[in-house]
């Protein structure tokens, strides 16, 4: 299952080298013949997916897996004049505006744009970066607790500082974690600029538990994961993905017939991830080719059950299994990419110090 976990929003990192894998050889990222993509370790494509792009455009892929999305980005924007790779994938709306400010893409508008679901069109006199998938980072519940103790499970913000869901959340924390920063960007969205520190401060005091990453809160702390049951987890609420549920059903054997968590759907915030033409890129021709397959329909209708995302191309299939255990929110929470630049920073600094402190 896929997650952006930790390191959402740190900027002073130092270099760290860049793992490889892939279709990887003795072919450097300069190669005419290799196109090399950057990107956060949960990036996933199909083997035949990709074979079949390399057949049909002569370049061979390699990939350098980087962390998760804001450590990749960081990164990514620190090596920029010189840059490791052809094409970044995985920068979202919470980080884009630091990538865009700081030079990190050249123009590029890749043949399909114009079958990108319109509302994820940004950027459209530059075409810097292409829209590539969506997801929601929504509060997830345990089915099987909430039936046990016989109580509704929570369906807004609203209804989390309620003392009937005392001490039964985990979230991840907003400064180290992409879904935790999602959340947080979610209340800021919902209850505004001076009304979102006074929902944290009632969260708080309801027992909301903190912890640095998605992996810790969902399969060790979440009570209805897989993991979070060997765990023996005591927490019925989490801060995951609309997608999780269906993961849930795909992963387990034997697959039940119908998903043992479900997602409070007035709690979503709506992520979208982006690819870009890296400034500088040592191979533009295969970096555009690339980036045209990201958004074409093959690689569209193959990247929700292995990225667990949904694709942005209008005439993508989406698996039956989102459709019933995992649909999108009909009215997620979201922000522009320029009001998360102007506040991003400050409100991870007040969120800190209101909630960890």
């Amino acid at each position: 299952m896929t997650k952006r976990t930790t390191t959402a929003v740190v900027i002073g990192l130092g270099l760290v080298t860049l793992s490889a894998c892939g279709s990887s050889d003795s072919a450097g990222a300069g190669d005419s013949k290799t196109v090399t993509l950057v990107s956060h370790d949960s990036w996933a494509v199909s083997k035949s997916v990709l074979e079949d792009f390399e057949k049909q455009s002569g370049y061979k892929v390699r990939v350098l897996k980087d962390g998760d999305a804001g450590q990749a980005v960081n990164k990514a924007i620190l090596t920029k004049d010189n840059p490791q790779g052809d094409v970044f994938f995985g920068v979202d709306n919470t980080l884009l505006s630091r990538a865009l400010d700081n030079g990190l893409f050249q123009s590029y508008e890749a043949k399909g744009s114009d079958q990108i679901v319109q509302q994820y069109r940004i950027d459209q006199d530059r075409h810097r970066v292409t829209p590539i998938d969506s997801g929601d980072i929504c509060v997830n519940y345990d089915k099987a607790y909430f039936s046990k103790h016989k109580l509704a499970p929570p369906a807004s913000f609203d209804d989390l500082i309620k003392p009937a869901y005392k001490n039964l959340l985990v979230t991840e924390n907003a400064a180290t974690s992409s879904p935790g920063l999602g959340f947080l960007l979610g209340t800021a969205a919902r209850y505004g600029d001076d009304g979102w520190p006074d929902y944290w401060k009632k969260l708080k005091a309801n027992g909301v538990k903190v912890v640095d990453g998605w992996e810790q809160a969902y399969n060790d702390e979440f009570s209805g994961s897989a993991g979070g049951k060997k765990a023996k987890a005591d927490r019925p609420l989490v801060v995951s993905y609309a997608s999780s549920p269906p993961a849930e059903v795909i992963y387990a054997d034997p697959k039940p017939k119908s998903a043992r968590t479900g997602v409070a759907s007035g709690t979503c915030f709506r992520q979208i991830e982006y690819a870009g033409l890296l400034s500088n890129a040592k191979n533009t021709k295969g970096g555009k080719a690339l980036l045209d397959f990201l958004i074409g329909v093959k690689f569209q209708n193959d990247m929700p059950l292995n990225m667990f995302v949904y694709p942005v191309r209008e005439t993508a299939q989406v698996p039956e299994e989102f459709v019933k255990f995992g649909p999108q929110a009909k009215d997620p929470e979201t922000l522009a990419p320029a009001k998360i630049a102007d506040n991003r920073d400050q409100w991870v600094k007040s969120w800190t110090s209101l909630v960890l402190k």
